[in-house]
């Protein structure tokens, strides 16, 4: 529309184009905060708040995005999602190439879903040697499995590495194409199912904190967007109390279980190989430190595994991408809240 075109309507084209504007702005302020997720039972976790609209609730405009694992660190990288689920150290890998990130939220640190699963007659990891395994080389269950090797005197060129993207891990066993492979639920899950008379012979139980599953926001959108992914933090603690709660087990079973598309019964057990982590845990692995009971220290660790390993060549300032702030405010928050009620 011409503007000059009669003066009889400028008041309302005025009107209109100052509605217009305002409802741009409002557009713009509650652009989605974009998150990529994968099939992980702590990251699954959000489809509580997802199918339940705390989200809205909170006051927060948020899209989750489905992907596989390795597609969704790409989402992230390439700028489709303003924050992805990610490990403490494959965050590291994603930042390394071009595409830094900052760990608001610890979901879970996994305790048995991730494995190492061998065929029927390899009763123990010490019988890898030689052998050949299936890992998907420089991700997270190669970490578990460099793990597995040292603790019973191997490393990786004792035994033949089979670079396999893990959610064909499962096929690769069944084929006989390797000996044993390393992965995450539910591929873990899915080989033994598979492949009769498999079994696990090394789990992330075995080493607690070695792998932590977070939340990884931009620096950009962490900045941008601070007071939005603070509400985050705190729906993710509002799932962590429902799930706290054994009378919401069934229900809560029957939406991961409808995400994944498979019965509730069939998901139950990957709920005890993720442990999902309290505020008062979450706390408690924050704190700095050298051990893998922090988010520190085995960040630390995993940063010395990618750079031995050749994922990257030098070592990554680990410690700029973890940020305990929005929890720790958010527990004041949670503490004040009590103490008033």
């Amino acid at each position: 529309m011409n503007p000059f075109r009669s003066s009889i309507c400028f008041a309302l084209r005025y009107c209109v184009l100052f509605t217009a504007a305002v409802s741009g702005l409002a557009v713009a302020h509650a652009e989605s905060l974009k998150i990529a997720y994968s099939d992980w039972p702590g990251w699954v976790a959000w489809e509580i708040a997802i199918q339940k609209n705390w989200f809205k609730e909170a006051g927060v405009d948020v899209q989750f995005m489905w992907y596989d694992y390795a597609p969704s660190m790409d989402a992230y990288s390439t700028g489709k999602a303003d924050a992805v689920c990610m490990t403490n150290g494959d965050a590291l890998v994603t930042g390394s190439s071009g595409k830094p990130s900052v760990g608001i939220l610890v979901n879970d640190f996994s305790s048995g879903n991730d494995m190492i699963v061998a065929k029927p007659g390899i009763d123990a990891v010490k019988q890898l040697a030689g052998k050949k395994v299936g890992v998907e080389i420089g991700l997270v269950d190669h970490l578990l499995l460099e793990r597995a090797l040292s603790v019973s005197g191997l490393s990786d060129s004792d035994v033949k590495l089979v670079n396999t993207p893990t959610n064909e891990t499962p096929q690769v066993l069944a084929a006989g194409a390797v000996d044993a492979i390393a992965a995450w639920q539910p591929n873990s899950g899915q080989a033994l199912k598979t492949v009769q008379g498999s079994k696990p012979i090394f789990t992330s139980a075995e080493a607690p904190g070695l792998i932590y599953d977070l939340l990884y926001v931009s620096r950009e959108s962490l900045e941008k967007n601070r007071a939005d992914w603070a509400k985050v933090v705190g729906v993710w603690y509002r799932i962590v109390a429902y799930l706290d709660d054994p009378g919401n087990l069934d229900e809560a079973l029957k939406i991961l279980a409808a995400r994944d598309n498979v019965k509730p019964e069939e998901y139950e057990p990957f709920f005890k190989g993720t442990h999902i982590l309290s505020l008062k845990e979450a706390l408690h692995h924050w704190q700095k430190g050298d051990s893998l009971d922090s988010l520190f220290g085995s960040t630390k660790n995993v940063d010395d595994f990618n750079v031995n390993n050749g994922v990257y060549k030098q070592h990554v300032d680990f410690r700029g991408y973890l940020d305990p702030s929005l929890t720790e405010e958010y527990a004041k928050s949670a503490g004040a809240k009590t103490a008033n009620n």
